[in-house]
């Protein structure tokens, strides 16, 4: 006896197979070489749509927070879903798309981005760090114009980079050169980004070398959140490399903003921390 088997693969794919049962009730799977793209069947439309709905649901006072205490800047619209909330909405809404092809999936996350409704932002990086093993050198140009053109706080920064972007420059790390120029930019998210986006990569013990790089290129910044922006990129890098880190902070300490200075001892030991900043 035999079947015809068909079947969507992760890769967002399909498959043809021959199932065959032999004697002694033995199973065989025979499958075919050639596969074909599977077409999408939900429309991009009506998963914004559902997004929406999910969250109109859900935007009751008990779930709502205001986060104005987290900016410096005064928001336009201080209350909002609390993260946890938005997170089980994007889970939720994931599984209709989770077997689509890496690109269908971030075409998808431009439109969600390129909608400008509220919450897409976050739905849009969240979807995009859940494929880092379907990720291509090609990507750094798509999150690149991400992050300038949708990021415009800190939070959205670090998203990004934390996400996306600092998984890309995981699997890629040549890639990580072609952001040299971000240190230089006039958008204060960007030369935030050129250290942040280090991050993943740091929790791996690699480009140390590079961190180093962007936080004497940004050592004089005069934007605060620059400060902090390299200055948890060293606390990061002191995890695993606590003695080059402390070595490269007491070299610069006389020039290094205190704001940048704090951040980068802050997980070190009572001593060192002193030392520091004495």
């Amino acid at each position: 006896m035999a079947w015809i088997i068909c079947f969507a693969t992760k890769k967002g794919v399909l498959q043809i197979g021959c199932l065959l049962y032999g004697a002694d009730d033995q199973v065989i799977l025979l499958l075919s070489r050639q596969r074909y793209p599977v077409t999408v069947s939900v429309s991009k439309k009506s998963i914004l749509a559902e997004l929406l709905k999910q969250i109109a649901e859900h935007s009751c006072p008990e779930n709502m927070h205001n986060y104005q205490r987290f900016h410096k800047e005064t928001l336009a619209d201080p209350m909002g879903l609390k993260t946890a909330i938005v997170r089980k909405i994007s889970n939720e809404v994931y599984r209709q798309v989770k077997n689509w092809s890496a690109n269908d999936l971030l075409d998808c996350c431009d439109f969600l981005l390129a909608s400008d409704r509220r919450y897409m932002r976050f739905v849009g990086f969240d979807w995009a760090q859940k494929i880092p093993s379907d990720y291509r050198k090609s990507d750094l140009s798509r999150f690149k114009r991400w992050l300038d053109q949708y990021v415009d706080n800190w939070g959205a920064c670090d998203h990004l980079c934390c996400g996306p972007l600092g998984l890309l420059l995981q699997k890629y790390p040549e890639l990580v050169s072609r952001t040299h120029s971000w240190t230089r930019s006039r958008n204060r998210w960007v030369r935030r980004a050129a250290a942040v986006c280090l991050i993943v990569s740091l929790r791996d013990r690699r480009v140390l070398d590079e961190a180093f790089r962007v936080a004497d290129e940004l050592l004089l910044d005069e934007d605060d959140l620059v400060q902090k922006g390299y200055g948890w990129m060293l606390k990061e890098a002191s995890n695993e490399f606590r003695r080059e880190v402390f070595e490269f902070v007491m070299a610069r300490k006389d020039r290094m903003p205190r704001t940048a200075l704090r951040y980068a001892i802050e997980k070190m030991p009572a001593t060192m921390r002193k030392k520091a900043m004495t």
